[in-house]
């Protein structure tokens, strides 16, 4: 048997025990504030000017295939979708959605959907709220420009995974005074957002997207079970230091 499996199946387990204990405390008292990112703040505020002014808002998930491990950013993309589309869907001019991969635009439609189903409102969606712009990373990014510039759009999101040309989306935002918030699994697009985006979130920021805009319980609890995890592995660390300094291990 390989001698690592154990090991990655009790870290796993340590983190499941951890997450159940975490969603118990959660649901027994819900008003246990997180840690403040100035980012989602202020999108929370974004919606609510958008919905009064009859702006638009801009969701785009990038082109992460969801089979792959950039998936896991455009999965976050659509959670922040969904909480999105419920609180702005009765505006004049609901939210739009962008991709670059076919199974993350069906997803975006099913998803904006399921958020009219919600608030009782399936007649007015249209499956063109959901859009995919391109199926290579430049393609996608100019056939998001238009949706920018001719749609009214006031707030842009981009959540999942983008390449250096996520550049070109950020600068259309400028051109038109768009508020960007922007997070992705992409170093390379993580420098470029941090230089030019008004909201950049930074590193794992984006991942904690779900329960920053209340999508769930399990999405706080999962948020904090994670912090917990960190403080087992910096422990461990620390007593295996330990142990070998003082000749216990080898």
């Amino acid at each position: 048997m390989n001698p690592i499996l154990p090991f990655e199946l009790g870290f796993a387990g340590l983190f499941f025990i951890i997450l159940v204990i975490y969603a118990l405390v959660i649901r027994k008292r819900p008003d246990r504030p997180l840690r403040e990112i100035p980012a989602f703040a202020r999108l929370g505020r974004s919606v609510g000017l958008a919905v009064e002014a009859g702006k638009r808002l801009h969701i785009s998930l990038g082109y992460g295939g969801v089979n792959d491990v950039p998936g896991a950013s455009g999965l976050v993309g659509l959670t922040m979708l969904q909480r999105i589309a419920r609180a702005a869907s009765i505006s004049d001019k609901p939210p739009i959605a962008t991709s670059g991969e076919g199974t993350l635009g069906i997803l975006s439609q099913d998803t904006l959907h399921s958020a009219y189903q919600a608030i009782r409102s399936e007649s007015l969606f249209d499956p063109m709220y959901g859009q995919i712009s391109g199926l290579t990373p430049f393609s996608y990014a100019a056939g998001t420009l238009p949706v920018i510039f001719d749609q009214q759009v006031s707030t842009t999101v981009l959540a999942g995974h983008f390449g250096s040309e996520v550049a070109l989306i950020v600068d259309a935002n400028e051109r038109v005074g768009s508020h960007t918030l922007a997070g992705s699994d992409n170093l390379e697009a993580q420098a470029v957002l941090y230089a030019s985006a008004q909201d950049p979130l930074i590193g794992e920021e984006l991942y904690a997207g779900g329960a920053y805009l209340n999508a769930g319980l399990m999405h706080q609890a999962s948020l904090r079970a994670q912090d917990a995890m960190r403080w087992v592995v910096i422990l461990g660390i620390l007593l295996g230091s330990m142990l070998k300094l003082f000749g216990v291990i080898k």
